[in-house]
């Protein structure tokens, strides 16, 4: 699991690291808020903690603008504001979260836990813009719907199941067409070049990416 934390304290981004890495994540560091933006949408992470105050961008302006490209990573705001107000605004802005310092760790680590597991059950998988709804069928761009046939959807949900992972021809097919599936893996290209024109994306980085003579890789950068 990778966490980024954006923070421009030094002491707490120390003791955040140390005692995150202990408890076994990976965690990434950003010290204001352009540059936590910058690497937030750079590539995947599980979640992001974010102080409120921040030079740059503030933490509201920074998940604001995190959640016009990626709904689903779980935001949890590190804050000295301490009122109602303060807190709905927050939340209003896109986090899932929110904790006042001074803070005891375990408390945070609790919370971190409670959004990983939401976020693992969650009938919704997210690549970037892209919200996949396993319950009701449904694929939006921007909260625009697109609609797939049955096997695009299916590769779509292997490949965002599968978010970070190289994913091999003979997975994809076995996964997606069958055990007993008479097709090649050449036939996973053809659904590949429908899935990018149907969700926009028109370069090869973005977001469904080639591992050439592997497989695929949904990857948010």
């Amino acid at each position: 699991m990778r966490i980024l934390v954006i923070e421009d304290e030094i002491g707490i981004t120390s003791f955040l690291k140390q005692g995150l890495e202990e408890e076994g994540y990976e965690v990434e560091l950003a010290y204001d808020g352009i540059s936590g933006l910058e690497k937030a949408l750079s590539r995947h992470y599980d979640l992001v903690l974010a102080d409120w105050m921040l030079p740059g961008k503030t933490g509201i302006e920074v998940c604001r603008a995190f959640r016009k490209e990626n709904q689903g990573t779980p935001i949890i705001f590190l804050t000295a504001r301490d009122t109602v107000q303060d807190a709905v605004y927050g939340l209003q802005a896109g986090a899932n979260d929110y904790i006042r310092k001074p803070f005891h760790f375990d408390e945070l680590l609790e919370r971190i836990r409670v959004q990983l597991r939401s976020q693992a059950d969650s009938p919704v998988l997210t690549l970037g813009p892209v919200s996949l709804n396993i319950e009701t069928h449904k694929v939006l761009n921007k909260e625009e719907e697109v609609s797939l046939t049955q096997k695009e959807f299916s590769l779509l949900e292997f490949l965002l199941r599968n978010k970070g992972k190289v994913c091999k021809r003979n997975r994809i097919l076995d996964a997606v067409w069958g055990h007993d599936a008479s097709y090649d893996s050449g036939v996973i290209d053809v659904y590949i070049n429908a899935l990018r024109k149907k969700l926009n994306f028109h370069r090869e980085e973005d977001y469904i990416q080639t591992i050439r003579g592997v497989g695929y890789i949904a990857n948010e950068k």
